[in-house]
């Protein structure tokens, strides 16, 4: 049970952290509404990385015996999604093409919500990195009953909360020193850990004697 939980979180985590066109919507938030208009827009993202999380475990759920079979080789492709998504985040530049939301006299939360919702759920690519993440830290809590998959999503969810929390907190008190080419940095740290993951995964695929026992 500790494993699962120890494994939802760092999911959660490393789906949260990449400064994509959501996390920059986040901050823009933060930083011309106020900290809980970002941190609510944080909250759209994550239902629908709730949904897209538990889709992929229920269709995985379907392929339990083959995946049972082909343990190493599924562990194999998805470390070579968490490089080859690595490698994108990392040479992301996330101010590129960003643009940032109008503002108005609004403060309706509600809206900031449903935008960064639908904005995510636009996204169903999503899928291939939570397969990726999947297969690297063999996440499949569904087949051992209620109490694992919600101790495994509880996790996932704890720890993409605990991310917006901090987030809109660290951008709302630093928002005069605020350098947004900080972000570009942030991107590469998160690629580099990701690629990192990956090779590890790979590494310890091809020396299992590695793991401790």
């Amino acid at each position: 049970m500790l494993e699962t939980i120890a494994r939802g979180f760092i999911i959660g985590l490393l789906v949260s952290l990449p400064m994509g066109p959501l996390n920059m919507l986040t901050i823009q938030r933060t930083l011309n509404r106020g900290r809980w208009h970002g941190f609510v827009t944080g909250l759209g993202a994550l239902l629908s990385d709730i949904i897209y999380a538990l889709i992929t475990l229920v269709g995985l759920s379907f392929m339990s015996d083959f995946l049972t079979v082909h343990e190493s080789e599924l562990q194999w492709l998805g470390s070579i999604i968490l490089i080859l998504f690595g490698i994108g985040v990392y040479r992301t530049n996330p101010l590129k093409g960003w643009r940032p939301d109008r503002i108005t006299g609004e403060t309706r939360y509600v809206k900031d919500f449903v935008s960064a919702f639908l904005l995510t759920f636009s996204n169903a690519a999503i899928i291939l990195v939570y397969v990726g993440l999947y297969a690297r830290f063999s996440f499949n809590p569904l087949p051992h009953g209620w109490g694992s998959l919600l101790a495994g999503m509880g996790a996932l969810i704890i720890a993409a909360l605990l991310w917006w929390f901090l987030l809109s907190l660290f951008v709302s008190r630093l928002r005069k020193h605020f350098n947004r080419k900080g972000l570009v940095l942030l991107n590469r740290s998160v690629g580099s850990v990701l690629m990192l993951v990956g090779v590890a995964g790979i590494v310890l695929s091809v020396f299992p004697g590695l793991l401790p026992r």
